[in-house]
């Protein structure tokens, strides 16, 4: 549970860290338009601090980090997550210099497709974990209720 609290803490850090970066970035640059730096801000609150505080909760009641898939759960979800928020965080940059070449866009949006699939992976890896405890929860519910 430690595990979790941490995790949601330091993405929560992240997110106040490029929410803080966009806002005074764009004021000391004067930027007008809206840049790819506001999605890491949103990014990083929902989908590291509110997903892992949402497990968190989940745990008490279902052990979920008792299953041997968690750990594979968790690498392959943080991953995605850091790799995709890096790779807004690249794309506002060029957004910004306004200097993106079609090489670069083009291998800024693989990678970043890269982060979107390990974080779709590890997605449906959470779900089956989930899905089982839940089964297995009412193996043991199903025995005491008759």
């Amino acid at each position: 549970m430690k595990k979790l609290v941490n995790t949601a803490f330091i993405y929560a850090i992240i997110a106040m860290i490029c929410g803080v970066i966009y806002r005074e970035g764009s004021k000391f640059l004067e930027l007008t338009q809206r840049t790819t730096w506001s999605l890491t801000h949103t990014h990083f609150f929902v989908l590291g601090m509110i997903f892992f505080l949402i497990i968190l909760l989940l745990e008490k009641n279902f052990h979920l980090t008792k299953d041997r898939k968690f750990k594979l759960f968790y690498i392959t979800y943080n991953v995605g997550l850091i790799v995709t928020g890096i790779m807004l965080w690249i794309r506002g940059i060029f957004d910004i210099t306004k200097n993106l070449s079609i090489t670069y866009d083009k291998i800024i949006s693989g990678i970043s497709g890269i982060g979107h699939i390990l974080l779709g992976a590890g997605i449906i890896i959470f779900f089956i974990i989930l899905k089982n405890a839940i089964k297995e929860k009412g193996r043991k519910l199903s025995f005491f209720v008759k």
